[in-house]
């Protein structure tokens, strides 16, 4: 089956309502008439909860209950998985384990990054230290892994970020440290290891993405130089894509047909910017001959996104940057509808529905576009405030450069990482919380 991650097509009939995996892909439809357009911090916020800890993960929703992970401790020593009612945002239960691997917890790496993936039996976490771990909806634990130990130290300068993705049988683990990586495929029953295929060492942090190509189920990788494609069923490299640079963050978004966005950024410092200005935009892979192949069916032209994944809706794709940049193509010809400047700097993935794009602003902002070709802001909501947000201690670790030590003090200030839509809610996370915007009846 399809899915069109923006639109959040449904991936399974007849399934309770879910938003099970990151950039919600296999969520359920969600009328646009049922999520709010209007919030304030004292208005239409249903619930915040708080979150022992900080977390960079979004939060998933299965039937109810919304899923949560995040790190804690000087040596980020422990791991939590929290589990709330979307409608009351009660505690319903906590789960934490040790770190297989402890380092210092600083700004500058990753913390509880990889977002959880959820289904009807089970929650499945990942952490940047390689544990993983599945639980059933009621906190029991189902099984326990440490991929450090089996696959290696997953030594990186900024730790890993990617997050799993998953069919109806597996969990697809990317680890990709700054040594060998590997792409697993896991039984979500048993926790065991169904295949693996080696990587070689690259520094990223892009999540795949399982997408259906003709008859064939495959785990989509764009990751620092290559987009490549894997059987689900065996792990096999079918096809690989090397026009490209800078895709070291952002994950394949799935439009139909095997066509699907890529996204790559110029890096941090510019470092990227040889090869980025032309490897956003449009990929095809289709089997000919009974070969795979993929071409570039368009460039998006000047757009320079950062953490954000592109999105598609309703025939057009956005790109989002840190500055709050956002840039529109047309899906069909990839021609630039518009670049214009929102007003606040994002880093979360922006969501499309009904005749509305939503862009979550790193500071709590959302603003609320119209979708269309002309660029047409409906609200600006301000999500949280000094009030209202819960203070978080700073970590003690002290950073041994000063440009390490400039980017904590970026890194320190409070982020909308993501959000998870579902009943009409949305469910957004800062580090140590989450807040939960309701329509009015």
């Amino acid at each position: 089956m399809n899915y069109l991650l923006v639109s959040l097509l449904v991936l399974a009939t007849g399934q309770p309502d879910q938003w099970p995996a990151f950039l919600g892909a296999g969520a359920t439809p969600i009328p646009a008439e049922s999520v709010p357009l209007h919030w304030s911090p004292t208005e239409q916020i249903a619930w915040q909860a708080n979150v022992p800890g900080h977390g960079q993960s979004s939060p998933v929703i299965y039937d109810g209950k919304v899923f949560v992970t995040s790190v804690e401790g000087p040596n980020k020593e422990t791991f939590h998985t929290l589990c709330f009612d979307l409608n009351s945002g009660e505690e319903l239960w906590r789960r934490s384990v040790e770190n297989s691997t402890p380092v210092p917890n600083s700004y500058y790496v990753s913390r509880a990054a990889p977002t959880p993936a959820v289904d009807q039996g089970r929650v499945m976490v990942l952490f940047e230290s390689g544990d993983c771990v599945a639980y059933d909806h009621a906190g029991d634990l189902l099984w326990q892994r440490a991929f450090s130990k089996d696959n290696g130290p997953l030594t990186a300068e900024f730790g890993l970020g990617a997050s799993p993705c998953q069919t109806e049988s597996k969990l697809f683990v990317l680890l990709e440290p700054e040594v060998d990586g590997v792409l697993l495929a896991i039984d979500k029953v048993t926790g065991k290891t169904v295949w693996q295929t080696p990587r070689k060492p690259r520094k990223s942090w892009s999540s795949p993405a399982v997408l259906k190509i003709g008859e064939s189920t495959q785990v989509v990788v764009s990751s620092d130089g290559t987009v490549d494609g894997f059987d689900a069923e065996t792990g096999d490299l079918l096809w690989t894509f090397d026009d490209i640079g800078g895709n070291t963050a952002t994950t394949p978004i799935d439009i139909g047909e095997g066509r699907f966005l890529v996204g790559a950024s110029p890096g941090r410092n510019g470092e990227k910017s040889k090869f980025s200005p032309d490897s956003n935009g449009m990929l095809q892979v289709s089997l000919q001959g009974g070969k795979w192949t993929v071409q570039r069916k368009w460039a998006a032209t000047g757009a320079t996104p950062s953490w954000a994944s592109p999105i598609v809706h309703q025939g057009l794709a956005y790109w989002i940057n840190r500055a709050g940049v956002v840039y529109c193509f047309d899906v069909a010809s990839g021609e630039k509808v518009y670049t214009e400047r929102s007003p606040q700097s994002a880093w979360a993935t922006p969501v499309g529905i009904g005749d509305r794009i939503y862009l979550f602003g790193k500071e709590g902002l959302v603003t609320v576009l119209a979708a269309g070709r002309e660029f047409k802001v409906l609200a600006e909501n301000e999500t949280w405030n000094d009030e209202t947000l819960p203070a978080e201690a700073p970590l003690s670790t002290e950073e041994p450069t000063e440009e390490r030590r400039r980017a904590a003090a970026m890194f320190a200030r409070p982020t909308l990482y993501g959000v998870a839509i579902a009943d009409g809610k949305i469910v957004m996370r800062v580090g140590n919380a989450l807040f939960c915007a309701e329509a009015t009846e």
